[in-house]
């Protein structure tokens, strides 16, 4: 019996989910209240409209209830790695613009930056759980960002905070479609590779 078909390794992956799917509770309600935070410091309309921004990746997917749960796992990975390096670009910045007048804010995105970090490492465990092999960093990371101007800056990181919002909603589904067990096997559908 493969490891991915063992009860053991069925519970383990539904107690991963289920961890995960917490974390992503959270994460979500911690970027909206940073979110509103953010909105109001900057001086920014909520509800200004802010074009696709480059290095963010979208939540959106096409044909979602298609994709493996390996497909899952890796299009998850790759977003929070974006998203880490993203949010470390935004925490800078904000030093940067603020220095230490606004230490709230500051915080804030730190405290976020922080649960993406572990949510990134939850997804890798999950990943390695599978028995595949993890991609390097270097493959998912956005590119450096151009020189924007702080208004730039700033709604670059409305656009961040509200896909990566958008991000934990898809992955709570995700890590829920993980967990759920197949009523042949005991495994969670969509783990392996499509035939």
């Amino acid at each position: 019996m493969a490891a991915a078909d063992s009860p053991s390794t069925a519970l383990r992956r539904r107690d991963l989910c289920s961890r995960g799917i917490r974390l992503a509770g959270k994460m979500r309600a911690d970027v909206i209240d940073l979110l509103d935070a953010y909105v109001e410091r900057q001086g920014l309309d909520a509800s200004a409209s802010v074009a696709a921004v480059e290095g963010v990746p979208l939540a959106a997917v096409e044909r979602w209830d298609e994709q493996t749960g390996t497909q899952r796992l890796l299009e998850n990975l790759a977003a929070y790695r974006a998203f880490r390096t993203l949010l470390a670009q935004m925490l800078e910045e904000q030093r940067e613009q603020l220095g230490e007048a606004d230490a709230g804010l500051g915080r804030a995105l730190a405290a976020v930056l922080l649960q993406v970090s572990a949510f990134t490492y939850h997804l890798e465990e999950l990943l390695r759980l599978e028995s595949r092999g993890i991609p390097g960093e270097e493959e998912d990371g956005p590119p450096p960002p151009p020189r924007l101007s702080i208004f730039e800056q700033k709604l670059r990181g409305l656009g961040v905070l509200r896909e990566l919002a958008q991000w934990a909603v898809r992955s709570t589904r995700d890590l829920r479609q993980l967990a759920k067990p197949s009523s042949a096997t005991g495994t969670a559908p969509g783990l392996t590779e499509s035939p």
